[in-house]
């Protein structure tokens, strides 16, 4: 077995039973119908168990016959088996929080190394566009009409979003491989195993360019479907157009959500499962499927707590960086300079590294914890984990023996 659980979707736990094993009477070699009793039970049907089932720990001072001291019994559920950072059952809310914040305590040398460099290599291409690629914006007159002003606006946002592209795609692809990294990472933390920034890359590495063909398709369908929206309404024109552009808009942002909230799994299928771009898309949407309010609801959460660490982090950044660089944002508002002075990028830089280190990890843990629970719920994946994780119980998978640390 794999040592981040391969984790390919395991059957449904009835398959291969159709119901005609039924227990009852056996026939004996004459075909008479062997009779049986609760004191003597038929051959090879139901006889006391060995030990626990997968998951349970029998009550101390008793075994399974004694009554129970500490106020669960059989038919309970005792606490669930926690190999690492989360129980082998189904999560709550605040579990998945927690799981994605416990990695990053177990875990943060890898974690940190890898969020830390992505994020150092991201500010500084940020950096470096913002001072040399962005262009300064065209000059407006002081007679502008609205209309003018408008364009003028446009115009300054498209050569900024120009200027800043390569910025922009080598954060992208950071992004991508502090993802595929830290899915790795979570994937072993979940198992309770050691992981080393080596061995995650070297488990991440084959599946790059699908990840990258992955975050580029998702954007990509997103555009589209925001671009039939509003096409109608720009072909148009006039007073009829602008409602329609309006109306559309909005029906093709709540559908590009839903789309987004489906494939929002798609990452971890493909990294843990070793699927391709398409099947991910699908098996992700398989497994949104009926609880699409839920994991809306955890990945808002998860957004509005990340961008509450974030204010709380960049705004001291960013006033100290104004006070160190008073003179470059003076030059900025009066028109006198094209971009902020060095003093203030390099200070809010080291606040955006800082919130990258922490909301990176976070993110990440949130997005594979919901893929793992999800699978939990619908695939009893807790079993295949804790066979994984070598608990008591769970049985032992072929290949388990030869799985290193």
């Amino acid at each position: 077995m794999n040592d981040t659980p391969g984790w390919s979707s395991p059957g449904s736990p009835s398959d291969g039973q159709d119901g005609s094993g039924s227990p009852g009477a056996s026939s004996d070699a004459n075909g008479a119908a062997a009779q049986w009793s609760k004191d003597q039970p038929p051959a090879q049907r139901w006889s006391t168990p060995a030990g626990p089932p997968p998951g349970r720990v029998p009550p101390q001072g008793g075994g399974w016959g004694a009554p129970p001291p500490h106020g669960y019994g059989y038919g309970d559920r005792p606490p669930a088996a926690k190999p690492g950072v989360i129980p082998l059952r189904p999560l709550g809310v605040g579990e998945i929080l927690d799981g994605a914040v416990k990695t990053l305590r177990t875990y943060w040398r890898p974690v940190l190394a890898v969020t830390v460099t992505v994020a150092v290599i991201s500010e500084l291409a940020n950096i470096l566009a913002q001072r040399y690629l962005v262009p300064a914006p065209p000059a407006l007159s002081p007679d502008a009409t609205p209309a003018e002003v408008l364009d003028h606006s446009l115009e300054a946002a498209r050569t900024s979003l120009i200027g800043a592209a390569p910025g922009l795609l080598v954060a992208l692809m950071a992004s991508l491989v502090s993802a595929a990294l830290l899915t790795v990472v979570v994937s072993r933390a979940v198992l309770g195993r050691p992981v080393s920034i080596g061995s995650a890359w070297q488990e991440a590495r084959p599946r790059l360019l699908q990840l990258i063909g992955l975050s580029l398709l998702l954007p990509a369908i997103s555009l589209a479907i925001m671009t039939v929206g509003v096409l109608p309404g720009l072909l148009i024109g006039g007073d009829p157009g602008t409602a329609l552009v309006t109306l559309g808009g909005l029906a093709a942002a709540v559908v590009t959500l839903w789309l987004m909230i489906g494939f929002s799994l798609s990452s971890p299928a493909l990294m843990l499962e070793r699927q391709g771009v398409i099947a991910a898309l699908k098996r992700s949407a398989k497994l949104v499927r009926g609880a699409w309010w839920r994991i809306f609801g955890i990945t808002l959460l998860t957004q509005l707590l990340i961008f509450v660490v974030t204010m709380i982090v960049l705004i001291p950044f960013t006033v100290v960086g104004m006070a160190v660089d008073g003179e470059g944002l003076s030059g900025v508002v009066s028109g006198t300079a094209t971009a902020p002075g060095w003093p203030f990028l390099i200070v809010t830089g080291i606040g955006a590294v800082l919130t990258s280190a922490v909301t990176y990890p976070i993110s990440a843990g949130v997005t594979v914890l919901l893929y793992i629970d999800q699978r939990i719920r619908r695939e009893a994946l807790d079993l295949e984990l804790g066979r994984a994780a070598g608990l008591p119980g769970y049985g032992a998978a072929p290949g388990d023996e030869a799985v290193g640390g």
